[in-house]
């Protein structure tokens, strides 16, 4: 077994880092602990939180904070704490280390050492250590940084559809149980937007978004379904945004279909539809109106994410199925193949709980939880055909 001795750098005050160093035997690398630390457990009327400023008012000893890092094999794992405390002089802290609990009395203010315990790890795979104040003389258990990475990675299906594609059909699957608040399930997406099914805290949306012109020309409204809002996004990006609030459930299976098509004046048109079992029929979204662009269906694919930073410890999952396009002619073509790629975050290894491929002759993707088994990127999966082209009419979608 490879002994893997790993210390945990808390700074116990109101300002401060937090790291995991990583020594294999001789050699010694830190970890960025922010990056993967989240508030597992809050008690009603804690006042902790995680922000870009780190980990804020660490006052209440019910309050779990749990962090997570991988190893590549199994082995002996040891976890200490490089501590030091300010506005106290003795505190508690109970440090868990996959299920297995161990006490630490910190003291003084300058930055010591102070081990917690050794646990053998069975597999490769992801180590979670709970961090929970027991005690304290002061005000405060301690703070951490913030890292990017605490999102978690997005991964994509990526389908390559015929030349002079207008419309683009994909049916999603959340499974029951897989669709936690911040998940962004994206169904149809091409070179300038995308559409998908989200989780916001209390409702769910349908959400089809296009950004502005390569040269800052803005992206504009031409027509939007009933009961559909719509306005502008920023932060990725500039363009126009439209949503309809929608309770759709887990476990059952939605039709999308996108239309993309020039204007014949420099423009592009882009639609979406959307088709829930739950009313049987086709609603309309919107259609927007990008300039200084010319083109039909390209960059097709799919992905997963995560959009909420405080949940990037839970995990999701999703199922796209029976994809389709359409060319001028009205043909139907059935894709079958897609690509698994990744986020800068997935092909940085910031975090690797991403994984995707073929399952119950669907693609799927899956991302967060951090998961020990995950699926190398960059690789092609073909999905048995179904034959079942969409019964559609395009040309009696609704426009209003």
């Amino acid at each position: 077994m490879t002994k893997l001795g790993v210390w945990c750098l808390l700074c116990i005050k109101t300002t401060a880092s937090v790291a995991l160093i990583l020594t294999y035997t001789m050699p010694t690398s830190t970890v960025a602990l922010g990056g993967n630390a989240f508030l597992t457990t809050r008690p009603a009327g804690a006042v902790e939180s995680i922000s870009d400023t780190g980990l804020s008012n660490w006052t209440n000893a019910n309050t779990i904070c749990s962090a997570y890092f991988r190893m590549a094999s199994a082995g002996s794992v040891t976890v200490g704490l490089n501590a030091y405390l300010a506005g106290s002089t003795a505190s508690t802290v109970r440090v868990t280390i996959n299920g297995t609990a161990f006490s630490v009395q910190l003291a003084g203010t300058t930055p010591e050492t102070y081990p917690a315990g050794t646990i053998n790890v069975a597999a490769a795979g992801y180590v979670k250590v709970d961090l929970q104040g027991v005690s304290k003389n002061g005000s405060y258990f301690w703070r951490s940084n913030f890292y990017w990475s605490r999102r978690g990675p997005s991964v994509y299906m990526n389908y390559t559809v015929p030349t002079n594609s207008e419309y683009f059909y994909n049916e999603v699957t959340v499974p029951v149980g897989q669709d936690p608040i911040g998940s962004y399930f994206m169904v149809n997406g091409f070179s300038a937007g995308y559409s998908g099914i989200q989780v916001k805290e209390n409702e769910r949306w349908i959400l089809f978004s296009v950004w502005d012109a390569d040269n800052g020309g803005k992206t504009t409204l031409v027509s939007k379904g009933e009961g559909v809002i719509d306005n502008t996004f920023g932060g990725e990006g500039t363009g126009g945004q439209t949503y309809l609030v929608f309770p759709w459930v887990a476990g059952n299976t939605y039709k999308i279909i996108t239309r993309i098509r020039p204007d014949g004046a420099g423009n592009t048109l882009y639609s979406t539809w959307f088709f829930a079992p739950e009313s049987n029929i086709w609603r309309y979204i919107a259609t927007w109106k990008r300039p200084s662009t010319t083109t039909y269906q390209s960059g097709v694919h799919s992905f997963l994410e995560n959009f909420d930073f405080n949940r990037g410890y839970t995990g999701r999952r999703v199922l796209y199925g029976n994809q389709w396009a359409r060319n001028l002619n009205g043909t139907w073509s059935e894709i079958t193949t897609g690509r698994l790629t990744g986020d800068a975050t997935a092909t940085n290894a910031q975090r690797m709980d991403y994984a995707g491929g073929l399952e119950s002759g669907k693609f799927y993707l899956r991302n967060g939880g951090f998961f020990a088994d995950y699926v190398a990127l960059n690789q092609n999966f073909t999905r048995p055909a179904t034959g079942e082209q969409p019964t559609v009419n395009v040309g009696t979608l609704p426009t209003s």
